[in-house]
């Protein structure tokens, strides 16, 4: 390349990074970003999930992970995160490996068309993950919340220690939730403007049905909780301006989350030394002078990604309230709601049916199926999701799976009932947080 030509390189690759980075000043600037980089209109084509693990060893009594050993079990797969010097390769179909704060492993997919697709490669990658764990005696955990160890941070980035600093003046369910729990996020496009809506409510309006109905965590550190889903009691108490589901009946999500952004508090901000971030301070404070550098949009990136509501916009959107499930059990939640989200006509019998309960998130993580209203929602979205998946995919291990979940939702059951009914670990009764 010639000097000019390496010049011109520069100057645009300078350019570029001017128009990427820029600072923010004012709240209408602030939340029209939001808009843009959260909630992306096009055809609802692609799918895609994340799943998370905690780990478990072989070894009695039971102690917890160490950043060391995991390293060397996930090899040249790490991410920087955890070894800095890692080249952070993809699995063999192109899934993504992350550590949360905790050592839990995550599974990022690639999007995918077909659910087929999804499920074999993601199936694959994560076999091959699971052995190169397994040869270090590290293995993935049966509850979507730690039954046994007190949360224990493996991970010691500054954000998650600023984290750490700022969910620990609000009490003892940040680092629970940091280090002691893991989820299911199925992944789908949001459609285009006249989907968005539709697709929005219908996913929240699903989460209490799916929650009853998926649970997997009725244990948390050496204690039966009371809860069917401790792990969605630790979320939802966590500190609900980051976790909370939205009001039901919001005009317009796009604006609803935007204002949701400018009105949360900051829990990190990067810098020269740690990240910690002062107390109560929300990102509209910021904007109006709280903090004295202004915020830019990397500020604001980051910001984003410390929200933690049960469906985040990110583009496409997470589905973040389905607990971990065991084995190949991950493919039910990502399978029913591909299934109630591939036809307007499915999506909008799943809404109806799911209407009575819409917002009893708590009763959900507390009760599950016990409840008779949740119990006749769970069993008409499933017989929905199990009508429409043919469409979506061929007879085979899917199928099936998805009509065990069915018959066991139709008996009251879910996951972690039958956790429940084999781990030994004491009683409590729990009407509270665990």
């Amino acid at each position: 390349m010639s000097p000019r030509a390496a010049a011109k390189a520069r100057k645009n690759e300078s350019s570029l990074a001017e128009r990427a980075v820029r600072v923010l000043r004012s709240r209408e600037e602030a939340e029209a970003y939001v808009a843009s980089v959260c909630f992306k209109h096009g055809p609802p084509r692609l799918l895609g999930v994340e799943l998370e693990w905690l780990l478990t060893r072989r070894a009695r009594p039971p102690h917890p992970l160490d950043a060391t050993t995991l390293a060397d079990a996930l090899g040249p797969h790490a991410p920087t995160s955890l070894a800095p010097d890692s080249p952070a390769l993809p699995l063999t179909f192109g899934s993504t490996v992350t550590v949360e704060p905790g050592g839990q492993v995550e599974l990022a997919s690639r999007p995918y068309e077909r659910l087929d697709n999804l499920v074999h490669e993601v199936r694959s990658d994560a076999a091959e993950l699971h052995a190169r764990l397994a040869s270090h005696d590290l293995y993935p955990g049966r509850s979507a919340a730690d039954p046994v160890l007190p949360a224990h941070r493996v991970l010691g980035t500054p954000r998650y220690t600023a984290m750490e600093t700022a969910f620990d003046r609000l009490g003892s369910e940040g680092r629970s939730m940091m280090c002691s729990t893991a989820a299911v996020q199925p992944c789908f496009d949001l459609g285009e403007r006249d989907d968005l809506e539709l697709r929005w409510t219908a996913l929240h309006a699903l989460g209490p049905v799916l929650i009853a109905a998926l649970a997997n965590s009725p244990t948390l550190h050496g204690r039966r909780t009371g809860w069917k889903s401790s792990r969605m009691a630790v979320w939802l108490a966590l500190d609900p301006p980051r976790t909370a589901p939205p009001e039901p009946g919001q005009a317009d999500p796009v604006a609803g989350y935007a204002r949701r952004a400018m009105d949360a508090g900051v829990i990190c901000r990067r810098g020269p030394g740690d990240w910690v971030t002062p107390p109560g301070v929300s990102f509209a404070d910021w904007l109006a002078g709280a903090i004295p550098v202004p915020p830019t949009t990397e500020d604001l990136d980051l910001h984003l990604s410390t929200l933690f509501p049960p469906v985040r916009p990110h583009g496409h959107v997470e589905v973040r309230y389905v607990d971990a499930q065991v084995g190949d059990e991950w493919v039910v939640p990502v399978a029913v709601l591909a299934a109630l989200l591939a036809e307007r006509k499915t999506t909008e019998a799943a809404l109806l049916a799911c209407l009575p309960v819409a917002g009893r998130w708590l009763d959900a993580a507390r009760v599950g199926l016990a409840d008779p209203a949740l119990a006749k929602a769970a069993a008409e979205v499933f017989t929905l999701a199990g009508d429409a998946l043919p469409a979506l995919i061929g007879p085979g291990p899917v199928r099936a799976l998805v009509s065990r979940a069915v018959l066991r939702a139709l008996r009251g059951r879910c996951p972690g009932d039958d956790l429940a009914d084999t781990a030994d670990i004491p009683n409590i009764d729990s009407g509270g947080t665990p």
